[in-house]
């Protein structure tokens, strides 16, 4: 197996936040009685807007007293009645958390306001909510803090990448995070996980806190889970037995949307990381519909869609829309074969500033072969209120909020895990043929920005297209021309054509650079391996083993050689330590079954071939079950 490397190179004024009961006040007052706010209106406010408006919670002001809410009984009675408060935009689902107010609700606030905003019996009124303490979930079993980055007071909006490591040497399950902004600047948040250094490696690049410039691929969400923020959004605990791994070396990698106040901001928020001891026995999955190829005229209406054909039966567990300041509607459903169209998603007034993630009370079940079809309309011209460009002007796709996006994310659990790896295998190279467009958007934009260039070509490998991803390999090696990783990355891309001389060629060039590439090192020596050339290759194999004494391939690599040679006791070892390393991996059991039967420990042989076998056969490695079975049964 060949690795590719890295070349690295205005607010609302009311903020309504989470539900903590459902159900509305005690709507008691006839028709014929006035309103107060200690039978009426303390229970609807208690529960549907205090969770934000207390102290800590992320809005500008409290409403946890009559005197504050009396302040505002007019503001509160019109947002309420345009349903531009409790900020909840979908339509006709029934989703946890609902910050929706019922038509009675609403009336109530409109007669109490204009009734004079009468108080009523105090000591009737229910007890303000308590919360506990500054974290909405309890205490975190672990607490992150960003750098402190210093937001300018005037200018366009602010996209950066804050990479955090996470503290801790051992493998731990998480079930939830809680993102405390720590400044009203902050407009959201997107958190994925990097398990590798090349994040790390952009922000210390860069002379700032973070970095700028699109999430690298090396970041993705963990495990099937969605991770981020907007205010009012506190996504609840997941249960124990749907946590999600957190390794260890791992980072987090936050972009924060950042919007100038008008004052100097020092922005620095903090995440709260929930753990649980118990492993996940239930793993869910995410895929994402949407397109990346979004040209919008001045002035223009535009409709995009996508779908995606179900391959297994699935639960739609959560849904995750997102696009920028253009959306006007955005709609799923999802169709199955003769029958009607099914409702997942209906928003008919986006609003940039509230977006969510919303969960499904009552899972959705969908069989195989149902089509989930999305739909953004978008409004470019100047009749759109939130048209951030006035005259509009043409938009893209883009990470930017100056450019657009159309995105929604579905989470789902599958019947088995074999379900799920044929899900996320066929959503997976979905995805990948999207993002291969998205990233020749933004090189044609910044054509000298190496990372980019990196995400592109791997985008080209993944989706078997190395012609396409060697003009990105090379492009990022004449930007750094001291890189390693870029030299063996041209070399991949080059084995892929299998033009190997070339290939070899850079694979030198890399070590040269770094005499400890492990991994150069160990495709050197397949290509060796390949030309016959047994001893040149034991050696290139024996550098990558002393390079990385964690390269697993290159114990395997090591081991088949030697078993070639008749060395069958060294090479038991070294491809009982590639197992050690991965434990999942068909080719270096399926060697120490050679092994081991070379040495007539036929019982061993089998139970060995027997794991390569199945490992295999989920992996969809049809040759090397047939070598198996042909050399074992």
């Amino acid at each position: 197996m060949r690795r590719i490397g890295r070349a690295l190179p205005p607010a609302a004024a009311l903020v309504c936040a989470i539900v903590v009961a459902q159900g509305s006040g005690s709507a008691a007052a006839r028709a014929d009685e006035p309103v107060t706010f200690a039978r009426d209106i303390a229970p609807i406010v208690y529960r549907a807007c205090a969770p934000c408006h207390r102290p800590g919670g992320g809005a500008p002001f409290g409403l946890l007293t009559y005197e504050q809410v009396r302040g505002r009984a007019q503001t509160i009675a019109r947002v309420t009645a345009s349903r531009y408060m409790p900020p909840w935009k979908p339509q006709g689902h029934d989703f946890l958390g609902e910050r929706r107010l019922t038509d009675d609700e609403i009336r109530l606030f409109g007669r109490w306001a204009a009734g004079g905003a009468a108080e009523g019996d105090r000591a009737a009124a229910p007890p303000a909510p308590l919360f506990p303490g500054e974290w909405l979930a309890g205490e975190p079993d672990l607490v992150v803090t960003l750098p402190p980055y210093t937001l300018r007071p005037d200018g366009t909006d602010v996209f950066r990448n804050f990479v955090v490591a996470v503290p801790g040497a051992s493998l731990r399950y998480v079930r939830g995070l809680e993102f405390h902004p720590g400044n009203r600047s902050v407009h959201h948040a997107n958190i994925r996980i990097d398990p590798t250094p090349a994040s790390r490696r952009l922000d210390e690049a860069d002379p700032e806190p973070g970095y700028a410039g699109p999430i690298l691929r090396s970041a993705d969400y963990p495990d099937g889970h969605f991770l981020g923020w907007t205010p009012g959004q506190a996504p609840p605990l997941a249960s124990p037995d749907l946590a999600w791994r957190l390794e260890p070396g791992s980072d987090l990698v936050v972009q924060l949307h950042m919007r100038p106040t008008g004052k100097i901001e020092v922005v620095r928020p903090s995440i709260g990381i929930y753990l649980t001891a118990d492993p996940p026995s239930r793993t869910p999955s995410i895929f994402r519909l949407g397109r990346q190829n979004l040209d919008i005229a001045p002035g223009a209406q535009a409709r995009v869609v996508d779908s995606f054909t179900l391959p297994v039966d699935v639960e739609v567990r959560a849904i995750q829309p997102h696009a920028h300041y253009r959306a006007r509607r955005v709609e799923v459903w999802a169709i199955a074969p003769g029958a009607p169209r099914q409702s997942l998603l209906d928003i008919q007034n986006w609003d940039f500033n509230w977006q969510d993630q919303y969960r499904y009370r009552t899972p959705v079940r969908l069989r195989a072969g149902t089509t989930i079809e999305m739909q953004y309309v978008f409004d470019n011209s100047e009749g759109n209120p939130r048209n951030p460009d006035r005259p509009p002007r043409r938009v893209s796709w883009g990470w930017r909020s100056s450019d657009e996006m159309a995105d929604v994310w579905i989470q789902v659990m599958t019947r088995s895990d074999e379900d799920r790896r044929r899900l996320a295998a066929e959503a997976r190279r979905k995805m990948a043929e999207e993002d291969a467009i998205g990233c020749e958007v933004l090189v044609a934009r910044e054509p000298d920005y190496a990372a980019l260039r990196n995400d592109a070509a791997m985008l080209y490998m993944e989706l078997g297209r190395p012609a396409q991803a060697l003009p990105h390999f090379e492009a990022a090696r004449h930007l750094q021309p001291a890189s390693a990783a870029a030299e063996f990355n041209v070399g991949v891309a080059l084995e892929a054509l299998t033009r190997d001389e070339d290939a070899a060629r850079h694979y030198e060039a890399a070590v040269r650079l770094d005499e400890g590439y492990s991994a150069a090192h160990n495709n050197l020596g397949n290509l060796r391996l390949a030309a016959g050339r047994l001893n040149e290759a034991r050696r290139d194999y024996e550098r990558a083993v002393a390079s990385d004494p964690g390269n697993a391939e290159a114990h395997n690599n090591l081991g088949g050689v030697l078993l070639a040679s008749g060395d069958t006791r060294e090479a038991v070892r070294l491809l009982q330590t590639a197992l050690q390393l991965r434990a999942e991996y068909p080719e270096a059991h399926f060697n120490l079954a050679r092994a081991l039967a070379a040495q007539g420990d036929l019982e061993r042989a089998r139970r060995e071939a027997a794991i390569a076998e199945a490992q295999a056969s989920v992996a969809g490695k049809t040759e090397l079950v047939a070598a198996i079975r042909n050399q074992f049964r």
